[in-house]
């Protein structure tokens, strides 16, 4: 479930990255910070930020560290080009306006459906990913309502800080928290522990 569930979610950011409607808010940050520091490159930045999040999370709740974590951090990036490569190959330089659509619709469920899957799997989260579930751990609010907060504030510093912010930057804000609660309910949970543990959150 790990595994896949992180593969996936790569695969899904190059669906995300042909609709051409925005990038997800946590890139969003980082392009911003990317325009301000511009004597190191994106994917450098990239897995800089990753890292000194790692340490935060270290200390802050180290059980959210694990073999996902590290995939993430090491291996999603030649995933999510792989996948915007072959996209690319499918749909073409200029997409149709409905099929760039369909992509970002597909995008952003695939997206969350990873997620859950890989939370679920308990073998780490992504750096960013594990920021909500510890505010959620300390009492803050539910998961699905603090993802939302912390996706906000990614695009709101993003935006000040020079980075673009597209429609599908906004869907993936509002909607990413609670379609990665839905499915953790509703699939993930029930997939790896049986129905009994479905609940309502």
């Amino acid at each position: 479930m790990s595994f896949i569930g992180v593969i996936v979610s790569g695969i899904s950011v190059g669906l995300f990255r042909n609709a051409r409607f925005g990038t997800d808010p946590f890139q969003v940050f980082v392009n911003g910070i990317s325009n301000k520091v511009t004597f190191i490159d994106f994917g450098t930045l990239y897995m800089i930020i990753n890292l000194l999040m790692l340490v935060a999370i270290f200390f802050l709740n180290k059980k959210h560290i694990g073999i996902s974590t590290f995939i993430n951090i090491f291996l999603l990036g030649y995933v999510v080009d792989f996948s915007d490569k072959i996209v690319a190959g499918i749909v073409g330089e200029e997409p149709a306006m409905v099929v760039r659509i369909g992509l970002m619709v597909a995008a952003v469920v695939i997206l969350c459906f990873a997620s859950a899957m890989y939370f679920t799997a308990s073998l780490g989260v992504s750096t960013y990913d594990a920021v909500a579930l510890i505010l959620e751990e300390r009492k803050l609010g539910k998961f699905k309502y603090l993802r939302i907060a912390t996706d906000c504030v990614c695009v709101a510093i993003g935006f000040v800080l020079g980075a673009i912010v597209g429609v599908g930057t906004l869907i993936t804000a509002f909607f990413m928290g609670p379609l990665i609660d839905f499915f953790n309910v509703h699939v993930a949970r029930p997939f790896l522990y049986g129905k009994q543990e479905k609940n309502t959150d």
